[in-house]
């Protein structure tokens, strides 16, 4: 029996009963089925149990997975990068607003607590990493961890993966940038410091609010916003260039906090900013329409109807250019809000480039290296081959 759902009632199993409320300590309030599968389920009262129970402590697994290929590419025009590596598939954060959520359809399980609680990891992500950047065709470009899912979340304390897959870029002197909320990272300070003084690393921390309590209720197991804040400071006292990612900004919400968050990421030593718009995709917006009318019932639809304001009517708009950042006049107002607080605190305007030429292909074919480097120009051979 699945080591999640043995703990639930039968009938809640089954879709039959829903829980009177939340489970603890989780996003998500609800786990319908992704949007791939054919069979759904609507709960509903058979009058034996009414709707008074329950919602049990959800317990996480974690699994291990098998991986080809760890090195995923893209080319979207408002991604700021090319390619990227995710430890995990997952988030225990459960954060409700994660735009990630509906990619756990693709494993036939839910966005909802399924992204939460069955993370799935990827222990040969390290050694595939030294396979994939040896091989002759790789050409050298800056590698995101951390774009899709958080790659400190709790299962890296014990699993160490995105540990070990920063000790090969580290040793193969290949530049990385890192994203997340959890001041877990400063445990590899040992490992960025020194890429960092290379020009090898940089770190962006995203700070969503500085209320504790909206942060526990929208990032229930993520570390507290003053944690975040001590990890941009000791990143930046430890000379890793760190920046504050203040998203998502969510309508009527968070979104008065803008410039609180940057004012304060500045004193801590963050030297750059960006921000996102809220974005529902799939079935993001029925788990954030579920959320609010849980958690904020008496401002649900103001927030729904703006976001909507945003999205040309829709709670979500996939085009390339305005799904970031949104159009119309709340957004417009966000964004010259955004940019007057950046020149007041001082941000540097200027992005951050991290050093692609120290990057040697080391790829090895029976211990021997590689004669042409990342240009394809013949090295000299070896003395002692």
């Amino acid at each position: 029996m699945d080591p999640v759902w043995h703990q639930f009632p039968i009938q809640w199993v089954m879709g039959i009963l829903p829980p009177k409320q939340p489970p603890r300590d989780r996003g998500a309030a609800s786990n319908a089925e992704g949007r791939f599968e054919r069979l759904s389920r609507e709960p509903f009262d058979d009058g034996w149990d009414g709707f008074e129970v329950e919602a049990p402590a959800i317990r996480t697994t974690v699994t291990p997975e098998p991986v080809r290929t760890v090195i995923t590419r893209n080319d979207s025009p408002d991604v700021p990068f090319d390619q990227a590596l995710n430890p995990y598939k997952g988030c225990e954060h459960g954060c409700v607003y994660c735009f990630a959520r509906p990619s756990h359809a693709y494993l036939g399980l839910s966005p909802g607590l399924d992204f939460e609680s069955r993370i799935f990891s990827k222990p040969q992500a390290p050694a595939r990493l030294r396979t994939e950047l040896s091989r002759p065709s790789y050409r050298c470009e800056v590698l995101a961890i951390g774009a899709n899912t958080d790659p400190y979340q709790p299962a890296e304390r014990k699993l160490q993966i995105t540990r070990r897959v920063l000790e090969v870029l580290a040793e193969l002197e290949h530049p990385v940038s890192v994203v997340t909320k959890s001041n877990l990272i400063l445990r590899d300070l040992d490992i960025l410091a020194p890429m960092a003084a290379k020009q090898l690393a940089s770190v962006f921390v995203s700070i969503t609010t500085l209320d504790p309590v909206l942060a526990r209720r929208l990032e229930p197991r993520a570390p507290s916003p003053e944690r975040r804040l001590s990890a941009v400071r000791q990143l930046s006292e430890a000379g890793v260039p760190v920046g504050v990612l203040a998203s998502p900004m969510i309508p009527a919400l968070n979104d008065a906090e803008l410039e609180r968050i940057l004012e304060t990421s500045r004193a801590s030593g963050a030297r750059w900013a960006r921000y996102l718009l809220v974005r529902l995709p799939h079935e993001l917006k029925d788990l954030f329409a579920e959320w609010l009318d849980a958690e904020y019932p008496e401002r649900a639809t103001h927030v729904m109807n703006l976001i909507r304001e945003t999205r040309r009517g829709r709670l979500n708009d996939p085009r390339f250019g305005t799904r970031m950042r949104g159009e119309g006049r709340y957004a417009e107002l966000l964004e010259r809000r955004f940019d007057v607080a950046c020149r007041r605190w001082g941000f540097d305007q200027r992005p951050f480039e991290l050093d692609v030429s120290r990057f040697a292909e080391r790829a090895r074919r029976g211990g021997q290296m590689e004669l042409f480097d990342v240009c394809g120009t013949p090295r000299s051979a070896p003395d002692n081959p």
